[in-house]
């Protein structure tokens, strides 16, 4: 079982988050070419060790958090609050 611990809530199962996704800045509307848009919106890095993730707590607090998270073991080094759902 992978237990997040979030900052407002305490430890809780995943089954309470949605998982975001990879945690990336959007490019800049005005700036930004086709080709930075479609690597934002459909390339992944997905790597095999640590990953900065966006969690959705649905549950709880019904925060975005920011997941520091081994993707092979699922251990979590660091969880910080992203902020309000907008």
């Amino acid at each position: 079982m992978l237990l997040i611990p979030c900052p407002h809530c305490g430890s809780r199962d995943a089954a309470e988050f949605g998982y975001a996704g990879e945690r990336r800045s959007r490019p800049d509307p005005n700036a930004a070419t086709p080709q930075q848009w479609r690597q934002y919106l459909y390339e992944r890095q997905n790597p095999a060790g640590w990953a900065d993730e966006l969690w959705f707590h649905r549950f709880g607090c019904r925060r975005y958090l920011r997941v520091r998270r081994h993707t092979v073991t699922g251990e979590i080094s660091a969880v910080t609050d992203e902020g309000d759902v907008r």
